[in-house]
């Protein structure tokens, strides 16, 4: 089962299960047009996307949803930003577990090496070694975080 399957499945089951499932159907519903709307920008509409590219989608989607919970925290929306990491929650089931903290330094580690980088000056040359392994399998604020601890021990 590809994933768009599962999440068209998964629709289908919450749109059966009423009003428990009514944050689960709408975050699935903006995710299936995320994805809609990827494919016609990618020219893959009668195609459609990889897994690989809807995983990207939903972790675009996540990012989204987790600036918008702090946004309406410092905005004092309490009952919006709780909304945002329910939704949150809803899109977690979706993407793979992420590495652990010691596979993610250790892979740094090893992307600070082929790249040459040297220090903080060299981030983004560091991460576009780094970014093709990890994609999907840890968050970019993650990655960036331990890139950064790296280059300060190297510089």
């Amino acid at each position: 089962m590809t994933l768009k399957d599962k999440i068209s499945e998964d629709i289908k089951n919450a749109l059966r299960s009423g009003a428990t499932g009514a944050i689960k159907l709408s975050t699935l519903r903006m995710v299936w047009a995320a994805v809609s709307n990827k494919a016609i920008e990618l020219r893959k509409k009668d195609l459609g996307l990889s897994d690989q590219e809807i995983l990207d989608v939903i972790a675009s989607e996540l990012k989204k949803r987790k600036d918008a919970a702090e946004g309406f925290r410092k905005g004092g929306r309490e009952d919006l930003a709780k909304k945002e990491e329910l939704e949150l929650l809803v899109l977690k089931e979706y993407l793979p577990p992420e590495i652990s903290d010691e596979d993610l330094i250790r892979i740094v580690r090893d992307g600070v090496r082929e790249s040459g980088a040297k220090g903080g000056g060299d981030f983004g040359k560091a991460m576009k070694v780094i970014m093709p392994t990890l994609r999907g399998k840890a968050s970019g604020d993650r990655v960036s975080i331990a890139l950064m601890s790296e280059l300060e021990r190297h510089g």
